[in-house]
């Protein structure tokens, strides 16, 4: 494993590791999703099929979340966090073990980060895996009222919304300027442009990306495409064996890739 630090457009610090293997088949980018880290249990279990299956594999903590880059929580957005995508891959593209096409793999804000690179480089994508994805800004906030009916208009009129993280137990406080700026992106619209393979993983009682929005953007996809389901699996695969049955979707459908 090796540590590197580098720093994105802004000036700041972005922590990323590189898990080399030996004769690599490939190459795979890891994007967290919103609060998460590059070191959590589900990215970490992602990361570990890749590499079994002989792929080189790179994970990052975005800014604005709860790793050991720089930024505030309260800062992260969609778009600074596809920014720092971006920029971590135009470093690797410096480096001597990069190479193209690569596989994207994303959770939850990090799976619509690693949709968006590759609707707008998809020459430099060999093969897409977003697990739990948030679609489009709109359908993130209606699954939240879905959930939690007037918490988006509590959360309009006050400008701050605060929820307790089940997975790590911390108090999460976010302007409304987050929402605003996720409202800026779908999913949708461009899906035409990802022709590699994508497999979409979603939780059966995810209440973030609940399946019937994944299905949305599957059902626009005009290449090979799997989508799979995952029984009584929440948002973060926090119930028991469901992350395990994700790793064994992952497994199987990395075995389909030329």
């Amino acid at each position: 494993m090796e540590k590197i630090v580098i720093q994105n457009r802004k000036g700041q610090k972005v922590v990323v590791v590189v898990d080399h293997v030996e004769q690599p088949k490939g190459l795979a980018f890891f994007m967290h999703g919103f609060s998460g880290t590059k070191d959590e249990r589900h990215t970490i279990a992602f990361a570990t099929v890749f590499r079994e299956k002989g792929f080189t594999t790179v994970r990052f903590d975005t800014t604005n979340t709860l790793g050991e880059s720089d930024g505030r929580l309260e800062d992260a957005t969609v778009t600074s966090s596809f920014e720092d995508l971006e920029d971590v891959i135009a470093w690797a593209k410096t480096c001597e073990w990069y190479r193209e096409p690569f596989v994207l793999v994303g959770h939850s804000m990090g799976g619509m980060g690693v949709i968006l690179f590759a609707e707008r480089h998809p020459e430099q994508v060999s093969a897409l895996a977003p697990i739990s994805t948030l679609v489009s800004g709109y359908l993130n906030l209606e699954a939240r009222e879905r959930h939690n009916p007037g918490s988006v208009e509590a959360w309009q009129k006050t400008g701050w919304i605060e929820e307790k993280s089940i997975s790590r137990g911390i108090i999460k406080r976010l302007p409304w300027s987050h929402a605003k700026d996720k409202l800026k992106y779908d999913l949708i619209p461009e899906g035409k442009k990802l022709t590699m393979p994508v497999l979409l993983i979603v939780g059966e009682k995810d209440t973030s990306a609940p399946p019937d929005h994944v299905k949305q953007l599957y059902d626009v996809l005009p290449g090979r495409k799997d989508m799979f389901v995952i029984p009584d699996s929440d948002h973060n695969f926090l119930v028991p064996h469901t992350l395990e049955k994700a790793q064994e979707a992952l497994g199987e459908w990395i075995d389909t890739l030329s």
